[in-house]
């Protein structure tokens, strides 16, 4: 995809747009020393049935001041590129047909196929990959949201610090991919905290080299937290497709600034 003056001249106001919002005090994410990302959120299989039986949970949300604009995006031209962000929630209507992983996770059935085949690839290769997360109910991110909020608080932040800080690492809910049953989180067999050490295991590093074959983006880079709203997760697959995540690959663009210029060319193309 090449990038014309107009989409080189978008992509700008958006990171000017970051930059803006973050001096107005909008949305200032709390700075962490190097490698100390969030504490693990691994929930202990023995556990996900009973996350699935939670009655809906109180949301602790934001005050419409609080919560950070960002930048107006296209609607998705199909399910593969529905953009779910802090900005951009699940749609009410949206639906998916879940399919049930040998662990007994869950995932969009449109993924399974290629998302097992990386999985066996991955093993091939001598490793050992593991998924600790994937398809959350509504309750369960809910739960999950508050909890970062509660330990937060326990360790000293006020509540508007914590709400603020949380959902960098745990997206309020009806703003995860997870909701989606496009996401998940992959972790080594040997080594599964989600910490930043996770992309120093051969299964993140080759999961990282290869996961565009299968249709899967690394959602969260290291250099997008301002743009994506979300701290770097060496960990968390989001679904896109093959066509789109050997896109994303080439461009070296995480996906917010991918839709923005592939919506520019469509534009373009057009005229």
């Amino acid at each position: 995809m090449k990038c014309t003056k107009q989409a080189a001249a978008l992509l700008a106001s958006l990171l000017l747009l970051s930059t803006v919002v973050q001096a107005g005090g909008i949305y200032k994410p709390l700075l962490r020393e190097e490698g100390a990302v969030p504490d693990a959120r691994l929930v202990p299989p023995a556990e996900a049935e009973e996350f699935e039986k939670l009655p809906e949970l109180a949301v602790i949300t934001l005050e419409p001041a609080q919560i950070p604009e960002g930048p107006v995006f296209p609607e998705a031209e199909d399910w593969q590129l529905l953009l779910v962000n802090p900005w951009n929630e699940i749609p009410e209507d949206y639906e998916v047909t879940l399919k049930m992983l040998p662990d007994g996770m869950k995932v969009d059935e449109r993924a399974y196929d290629d998302l097992t085949a990386m999985l066996q690839a991955c093993r091939d290769a001598g490793l050992r990959p593991k998924i600790c997360s994937a398809y959350r109910t509504h309750s369960k991110q809910a739960y999950l949201h508050k909890n970062k909020i509660a330990r937060l608080r326990a360790a000293g932040y006020s509540q508007a610090a914590a709400q603020e800080e949380a959902g960098r690492w745990v997206a309020r809910p009806g703003t995860s991919e997870h909701e989606l049953g496009l996401a998940l989180d992959i972790v080594s067999q040997s080594y599964q905290a989600l910490t930043k050490k996770q992309e120093q295991t051969k299964e993140q590093k080759w999961l990282m080299e290869h996961c565009w074959e299968y249709g899967f983006i690394l959602r969260y880079p290291n250099d997008k937290s301002e743009i994506t709203g979300i701290g770097y997760e060496p960990w968390h697959y989001r679904y896109v497709g093959v066509e789109v995540a050997q896109d994303v690959r080439r461009s070296g663009l995480c996906f917010e600034e991918y839709l923005l210029l592939r919506e520019e060319s469509l534009k373009e193309e057009s005229m």
